[in-house]
């Protein structure tokens, strides 16, 4: 995992947490958001109401625009392409999960056989499980093609004004959790 030089001196206060499909990427933002106490959106539950029935394009960026300006946030996903960039702009710290392509597969399809027993961490309520993972399995091909490039250059570009993490394997989440979780005790103790 990689991060900026100077993160110790840097505080999260807006994080985007995003990559492709299946990397855990909501489970990693929950645990995020109770290390540091900043507040949690989940964009799949601000863009798809319970049932799996998607807001209006203009409702979706209208709340999108709210959380960014707002002091402190943690939003975990895609969205939309043209809510993507302004959010990683307006981030102070990038966490992108970017496994390899074929774990990603392996946990879209553990969260299909699984989802019909728990719903999936960072989905609406009553997703319809299929219909979801196909999109999904959709999904990871395109952003494997598409996003993939434009996202790992935008991180290595991003290094010198932003906190920028990226978590290439499995052990690197617990890593990077186990890091911030050191850092938020060492500013918590130094401020009391």
């Amino acid at each position: 995992m990689s991060a900026t030089p100077d993160q110790k001196k840097f505080t999260m206060q807006k994080v985007a947490v995003f990559g492709n499909a299946g990397g855990g990427k909501s489970t990693l933002s929950r645990q995020l958001s109770e290390i540091t106490g900043l507040p949690l959106y989940i964009l799949d539950k601000i863009k798809f109401q319970p049932g799996g029935t998607e807001v209006s394009d203009e409702d979706y960026r209208r709340i999108h625009q709210d959380i960014l300006a707002t002091e402190q946030w943690i939003i975990d996903g895609f969205g939309s392409i043209d809510t993507l960039w302004p959010r990683l702009n307006q981030a102070d710290s990038l966490v992108y999960v970017d496994l390899p392509l074929s774990v990603h597969f392996w946990w879209v399809t553990k969260r299909l056989l699984t989802g019909y027993l728990k719903s999936p961490e960072g989905w609406p309520e009553n997703s319809p499980i299929l219909k979801s993972s196909i999109s999904s399995y959709r999904a990871l091909w395109l952003c494997h093609k598409r996003l993939t490039p434009k996202y790992r250059e935008y991180v290595e570009q991003s290094r010198s004004t932003k906190q920028v993490y990226h978590i290439k394997s499995t052990k690197q989440i617990s890593q990077f959790l186990q890091l911030i979780e050191s850092q938020t005790r060492s500013e918590d103790s130094t401020s009391a």
